[in-house]
């Protein structure tokens, strides 16, 4: 009887009843697992997983394998119930309250966003009609007499600002930050996402930490399942300044030390009310702090526009909007990234530890108490040391290398972005333009489904080469000759003069052995030539550890460009359409998307971030050092991967139209033709483009117009500067050139 029982337990089982595709991948990224970790629990292929999980093509698992996932996504469920559904949103552009009796100041320019939130994982964003976005302010409200209260709301339920997640918990029902600014009476706001602007009581800066902590509601739950959840941020306007005695500016010495003095009458306020600040003390972006009781953080960060917080390259005149707008923009930010925690360099490199947290709770032991464990596919809580291959000069590992020695392709990994250009053939002299094309997120594109180091590297000689190892490879490409390569699984025949190398950031053709990551020599294989290294540093535990950084900042940029007017799947005239002045629909939404773009080349550079100041001396260590994502390796190889991606389309583009590019530099290429637009070289037909070769689109890794200019410009340009082989992809862009290229 018992087996008639056991076969209906398993026939009940094979048609368990399974959460929608969505559903499933929300809960196994709320706990933060990866896909390949689910498909060896459950012995199945990462694809077979990743194909339960698509909303497109939803698959349905089978057999044992529907029981055991059905298994997995209810103890699941149970961790992480099914967020309620948030209240209806109010239509039209959300504003803070009036109050009877008071007027509002007129508006004065962009209003809070009402767009949907982006969809997350591989499934694209949700796209409004271009130009849907409103265009109004949220106005400043006016105040009720008496009591302060704690906040100005409507009376219904806010509706949540664009890119915020379904349902926000309510102990950050608020936001994630506040923007906190004083009127000409000394009275403090703190302006938050979605119109909501609350009375600040606080008399002190000590005391507005406080009111933060215990009253704000401000915050952001955590990315992953054993990660922590974001501190509260609150930007300081300089009325907010003065109001609590702090400079609205920083002199000279104080900007060069990146902080105020320690003996600030503010900080001895703060120390006196047991507050304390990290060792980068109260800068631009400060971190004030009790420590933590149990699980209980007590933690506040603080970001100063006006001590230029925000770097104007990436996030344009931010500093100087009105406190609801400024809240606007940074709180799109956070809601479609995370939250600032620094620069957007900082905030790319803290985003990656967000979504891999270093440790994470055991299983109970026989006890019943749990302890911190490593939490595999992250980088874990300890640095380790690299390869001396991929360590910079004046490395620790370096100090014993003569004080003026000089390290060759040989002794050191130089993976770095294209910069190669060359003279332009009679030919190409004929034509009438010079057009260029840029990469979308062409390191995010990189990044994403690469392979990458996760521990220290082991060191093998002669190894037989691995192109799904990541490491670092010392072998001899300069058999490797582009007149003759793979492109596919047929061999073409090219002018291999005219073609940058891929192995070489400057394009020359490799001289010997020398030091490459594995993306660069795995393509050497592609390409159909043999590779015999001679020593290699390789990393046996490894991951894709930056795919959910990728698809969190590839939704990010999609949903803004989105909300701007630019689309996936755009037929490719319609696209360059909407791509000529989108900024100009929405400048503040553009900001956006500019500071998402920085997040990623930022946090790749944080990962070999290079001693700033502080007395360092050649063979000595620096504070980078000190953290487990201080990762040469992992920078190292996004690079390479990029630049091989990028010459994998230049020899399909040249294989099939005989064009060759005249510049390069990092993800932007220059060809000459005889129209002014992409599509007069690109080639299309019936609307499709070449497979392999580039395509434009918004979408991380396709392209978009860069820029034109006349092959007069191009010549002149040389000719004034006697520079045969200027670059002129850095300047395609509007054509001004204010001196002779060094390079960057």
């Amino acid at each position: 009887m018992s087996e008639l029982f056991d076969a209906v337990d398993a026939l009940v089982a094979s048609r368990s009843a399974l959460p929608s595709a969505a559903e499933r991948k929300r809960l196994r990224t709320a706990h933060g697992l990866t896909l390949d970790e689910v498909a060896a629990a459950l012995k199945v292929r990462r694809a077979t997983v990743s194909g339960w999980e698509s909303v497109k093509k939803p698959v349905e698992p089978r057999g044992p394998e529907r029981e055991a996932y059905a298994r997995l996504l209810r103890q699941l469920a149970e961790l992480y119930p099914t967020p309620e559904e948030p209240a209806v949103p109010v239509p039209g552009t959300p504003a803070a309250t009036r109050v009877p009796g008071r007027t509002e100041a007129p508006p004065t320019g962009p209003a809070v966003e009402e767009a949907a939130a982006p969809a997350t994982g591989n499934t694209p964003p949700s796209v409004s009609a271009p130009g849907a976005t409103a265009s109004a302010t949220a106005p400043r409200p006016a105040r009720a007499t008496g009591p302060a209260s704690t906040s100005h709301r409507p009376g219904v339920r806010k509706a949540a600002p664009a890119g915020a997640p379904a349902s926000v918990e309510p102990r950050f029902e608020n936001g994630p930050l506040a923007v906190v600014d004083a009127d000409a009476d000394g009275r403090v706001s703190a302006y938050c996402t979605g119109g909501l602007v609350l009375d600040v009581p606080a008399k002190s800066l000590a005391a507005l930490m406080e009111w933060t902590l215990r009253e704000a509601r401000l915050g952001q739950a955590r990315r992953a399942g054993p990660g922590k959840d974001a501190d509260p941020l609150l930007v300081l306007t300089e009325s907010a300044l003065e109001r609590y005695g702090l400079p609205t500016a920083l002199n000279d010495e104080e900007r060069l030390a990146g902080r105020i003095p320690e003996n600030h009458k503010v900080v001895k306020q703060l120390v006196r009310a047991q507050w304390k600040l990290t060792k980068r003390g109260f800068g631009p972006w400060a971190r004030v702090y009790r420590p933590a009781q149990g699980s209980e953080r007590a933690c506040v960060q603080l970001c100063v526009p006006s001590w230029h917080a925000l770097d104007a390259r990436h996030w344009g005149a931010t500093a100087q909007l009105p406190p609801a707008e400024l809240a606007r923009v940074l709180g799109l930010y956070a809601s479609r990234v995370m939250t600032p925690r620094g620069s957007t360099a900082v905030t790319g490199l803290e985003l990656m530890t967000a979504l891999h947290p270093p440790t994470r709770a055991s299983e109970p032991d026989a006890a019943g108490r749990r302890h911190s464990e490593h939490n595999p596919g992250s980088l874990g809580k300890d640095p380790v040391d690299c390869a001396p291959c991929e360590a910079p000069d004046g490395h620790p590992l370096l100090k014993d290398l003569p004080r003026f020695h000089v390290r060759g392709p040989g002794e050191k990994l130089f993976e770095e972005a294209y910069d190669w250009a060359r003279p332009m053939t009679d030919d190409e002299c004929t034509l009438r333009h010079l057009v260029g094309i840029d990469v979308n997120m062409a390191f995010a594109a990189g990044a994403n489904g690469l392979n990458v180091g996760l521990g220290a590297p082991t060191r093998v000689k002669e190894p037989a080469f691995d192109p799904k190892l990541p490491g670092s490879w010392l072998v001899d490409l300069s058999h490797v000759d582009l007149s003759k390569v793979k492109a596919g699984k047929e061999w073409v025949e090219l002018d291999g003069s005219l073609l940058p190398s891929p192995f070489t950031p400057k394009g020359d053709r490799p001289e010997g052995p020398s030091w490459y990551a594995t993306p660069t020599v795995a393509y050497a294989v592609e390409l159909g030539y043999e590779v015999r290294p001679l020593e290699a540093y390789v990393r046996h535990e490894n991951g894709r550890y930056l795919d959910g950084w990728y698809q969190r900042l590839r939704d990010a940029y999609l949903a803004t460009m989105a909300d701007l007017g630019v689309v996936p799947d755009m037929p490719p005239a319609d696209f360059l359409r909407a791509m000529d002045g989108y900024k100009d629909r929405d400048p503040q939404l553009a900001v956006v998307a500019s500071a998402v773009k920085a997040t990623v080349k930022g946090g790749l550079g944080k990962l070999r971030e290079r001693p700033r100041g502080e007395g360092w001396k050649p063979g000595q260590p620096w504070r980078a050092l000190s953290r487990p994502t201080w990762r040469p390796d992992i920078r190292a190889a996004v690079i390479s991967r990029t630049r091989i991606n990028l010459h994998r389309k230049i020899v399909k583009h040249a294989a099939f139209t005989g064009q060759y590019p005249v510049a390069v530099l990092s993800d932007c290429v220059v060809y000459a033709a005889n129209g002014e637009s992409p599509l007069d070289f690109l080639p299309y037909r019936d609307g499709k483009p070449l497979p392999g070769g580039f395509k434009l689109g918004v979408n991380p890794g396709l392209v978009k117009h860069e820029g034109t200019q006349s092959v007069l410009w191009g010549e002149e340009v040389r000719d004034r500067f006697d520079a045969p082989d200027l670059n002129l992809a850095r300047y395609i862009k509007d054509g001004t050139v204010t001196d002779v290229d060094h390079g960057e």
